[in-house]
């Protein structure tokens, strides 16, 4: 069975820097494409970065420039560096599949705030 668990979230001021992690436990892990999305407070979850097998890269217009998504293969993780926060970056994050093929982790908080 699959498994995504994210971590590394939590509490920053807003111009600072997260580094967010995701294990996957997902057999052929480095054939996927993997993303990252968040889900903000009453809003839908939206597509914030991804990362094919190939190691090429897309963002959301919002984080370009200022988030980095990699991947290990040899580890099964997704990273994701947060840098130059904004307070509308708070929102739960999540990683999955790209489409999302897997059941959904519980995600890790992001909170941007001084």
């Amino acid at each position: 069975q699959v498994q995504l668990v994210e971590s590394g979230g939590g509490l920053v001021q807003p111009g600072g820097s997260l580094r967010l992690s995701c294990a996957a436990s997902v057999s052929m892990f480095s054939f996927y494409t993997m993303a990252w999305y968040h889900q903000a407070p009453g809003k839908q979850r939206a597509l914030v970065a991804s990362i094919s097998s190939v190691t090429s890269t897309n963002y959301a217009d919002t984080v370009k420039g200022r988030f980095t998504i990699s991947r290990d293969n040899n580890k099964n993780m997704v990273y994701l560096q947060m840098n130059n926060v904004k307070p509308e970056d708070t929102a739960v994050y999540y990683c999955n599949s790209f489409p999302a093929n897997f059941d959904w982790g519980k995600g890790t908080l992001v909170t941007v705030s001084s």
